[in-house]
């Protein structure tokens, strides 16, 4: 199975989280694309199978700046080869910004939605405050996604 991966990061504490994603789907035997500057037409020629999303949150609750493009095109192509691909979206936030918290990640949520990807896991909230290793922390939800999509 192809999974295409992409990112979007203000301090690159995203963009470790997918790498590492990335190498554990790798060595579960899937086929990875990533990119954090990715484009929809880098997304639409890997052909992908599955989606990763992996975004942390900026400002209150917004995309980072690297990944609004990506988001935009897609939205505004909505493409209909992904309705149905399995999809999944690991957020990253601080929990103190209350209501906003992993905003951007539900944004992409929301995305998928609108894509008909089916969230084959429910969004994994890694907060800041709590996590000094987000890519560790991520990592028993990683090898659940890994099981759901070799099922």
């Amino acid at each position: 199975m192809k999974v295409a991966i992409f990112s979007g990061s203000v301090y690159g504490t995203a963009e470790e989280v997918a790498r590492h994603a990335q190498g554990l789907l790798k060595a579960a035997g899937f086929d990875t694309w990533y990119s954090n500057r990715a484009t929809l037409e880098d997304l639409k020629g890997f052909g992908p199978q599955a989606l990763l999303a992996v975004t942390s949150t900026t400002g209150m609750g917004e995309l980072p700046d690297n990944l609004q493009p990506l988001y935009h095109q897609i939205r505004d192509e909505l493409p209909a080869a992904w309705r149905g691909l399995p999809g999944a979206v690991i957020g990253l936030g601080d929990a103190s910004y209350g209501d906003t918290f992993c905003g951007a990640g539900e944004q992409v949520r929301e995305l998928f939605g609108e894509l008909g990807v089916r969230e084959v896991l429910p969004m994994l909230r890694l907060d800041a405050s709590e996590s000094v290793t987000p890519e560790t922390d991520a990592e028993p939800w990683i090898a659940e996604l890994i099981t759901l999509l070799h099922a």
